[in-house]
C-alpha cells in the first residue's frame, strides 16, 4: 500500500512493530535467502501415513470424540543400499494443523500459507456424508493434510521454519515453543495494520487488482464445484436407471425360455454398470477436493493483500500447473466413463440378436 507522504495514514504491512525501510530490508533479506534456498523435501520424505479416532476430554473437561492424523518423516540419505529405515512418526489434530498455519500466517505476511482441508464436508453432492467423522471424509482430509505440509515444505521460505520442522519431529513440546514466539500479539497488531490498511488515501492498484483477481477466483471456483454436485446427482441417477434395466431384465429371463438366457446375461452387464458408480464418485471427489484447495487459497489471498505482495507469481505459476493438470485428468476419465457406458449398450444390443 501506499500513502501520501505527509499523511499520519499510513498502512503497516505484517509487523507494525517494524518501519517501512525496516520491512523492506526484511523482505529484500528474504529474497536473498530464497537464491540460496534448498527444500525440505531434498532433506525428508515427509507423509501423512494414516487418520485414527480417538476419544479423551476437552478444555472445558467435556468428553470428545475427534480424529487424529499419523505423520511420518524419514531423513532421504537414510536411504541408501536398498535398506529403507522406518519412519519416525508422530500424531497430530487437525486443531494443530490449524495452529501451525495460523503462526505462518502472522510470522510470514508476504507469503501465500497454503490453505488446509476442509474442516466439514461443504459444497457436495447428496448423497455424499457431510459428517466429518465419516471415514471417507476422513481419509480425504488426510491426503489433503499430506498436501498441506508438502506444499509449506517444498515453499522456499517456509521449509526453513524451525517451527514447521518441529511440528514435523517432535510430538511433546511443540505447542509450547509456537506459543513463546508471541505470535498471538504480532496478530493482534496485524489487526491493527488491516483497520489502518483502510484508511489509506491512494492505496497501491495492484492490491486492489489482486483482491479483485482472488473474488472473482472463488466465485467461478465455488460455480463449478456447485454445477459438478449437480451433475454428480444426475450421473448417479443415470447409473441407478441402469440397475432398474438389470432388475427388470433378470425378472423377465426367468419368465421367457427363448430369450431367457439373452435377457439375464443383458441384466448382469446393467447391474455392473450401476454398482460402478459408488467408485466413479468416489474418484470424482479426488478432483473436487483439488478445486477446493484452490478455493480456500483465494481466503489466503485476500489474507495475503492485506500484507504484502511476495509470493503472487509462485502461486500464480503453480495454480496453472495444478489446475490444468486436474481438468485434464477429469476430462480423461469422463471420456473414458462413456467409451464404458457406449460397450455396456453395445454388448446388450449383441445380447438381444442372440434371442
Amino acid at each position: 500500500m501506499m500513502a501520501d507522504s505527509g499523511s499520519e495514514e499510513i498502512a503497516v504491512i505484517g509487523n507494525t512493530d517494524l518501519t517501512s525501510a525496516e520491512l523492506e530490508n526484511n523482505i529484500k533479506n528474504t529474497m536473498v535467502e530464497i537464491e540460496k534456498w534448498t527444500s525440505l523435501l531434498r532433506k525428508m520424505e515427509i507423509s501423512v501415513g494414516e487418520a485414527e479416532k480417538r476419544t479423551g476430554k476437552n478444555t472445558v473437561n467435556m468428553q470428545e470424540i475427534y480424529t487424529v492424523y499419523l505423520i511420518e518423516t524419514r531423513p532421504v540419505d537414510a536411504v541408501t543400499e536398498g535398506i529403507i529405515p522406518a519412519p519416525d512418526s508422530l500424531w497430530r489434530r487437525y486443531s494443530e494443523f490449524e495452529l501451525l498455519r495460523n503462526y505462518l500466517l502472522v510470522t510470514y505476511p508476504f507469503v501465500v500459507v497454503a490453505p488446509l482441508p476442509e474442516k466439514r464436508a461443504e459444497i457436495v453432492w447428496h448423497k455424499l456424508s457431510a459428517d466429518n467423522m465419516d471415514p471417507d471424509f476422513v481419509e480425504r482430509r488426510r491426503v489433503g493434510l499430506e498436501n498441506f505440509l508438502l506444499r509449506l515444505a517444498s515453499h522456499p521460505v517456509l521449509c526453513n521454519d524451525k517451527i514447521f520442522y518441529i511440528f514435523l519431529t517432535e510430538e511433546k513440546g511443540w505447542k509450547e515453543m509456537v506459543y513463546e514466539t508471541g505470535f498471538q500479539a504480532k496478530a493482534d497488531s496485524r489487526l491493527k495494520a488491516m483497520n489502518a490498511a483502510f484508511r489509506v488515501k491512494n492505496p497501491d492498484k495492484r492490491f486492489t487488482e489482486l483482491k479483485h483477481y482472488s473474488d472473482e477466483l472463488q466465485a467461478v471456483v465455488s460455480q463449478l464445484l456447485r454445477v459438478r454436485a449437480r451433475v454428480a446427482d444426475r450421473l448417479y441417477g443415470v447409473y441407478k436407471v441402469h440397475g432398474n434395466y438389470g432388475r427388470v431384465f433378470s425378472e423377465w429371463s426367468a419368465i421367457e425360455k427363448e430369450m431367457g438366457d439373452g435377457l439375464q446375461s443383458a441384466g448382469h452387464h446393467m447391474d455392473a454398470y450401476a454398482a460402478s458408480v459408488d467408485d466413479i464418485l468416489e474418484e470424482e471427489e479426488h478432483y473436487a477436493d483439488q478445486l477446493k484447495e484452490y478455493l480456500f487459497y483465494t481466503e489466503a489471498l485476500s489474507e495475503f493483500v492485506k500484507t504484502a505482495w511476495i509470493d503472487i507469481e509462485h502461486f500464480k505459476d503453480q495454480k496453472d500447473r495444478d489446475l490444468k493438470e486436474a481438468l485434464i485428468s477429469y476430462a480423461i476419465m469422463q471420456i473414458s466413463r462413456c467409451k464404458k457406458g457406449i460397450q455396456v449398450w453395445t454388448n446388450a444390443k449383441e445380447c438381444f440378436n442372440k434371442m
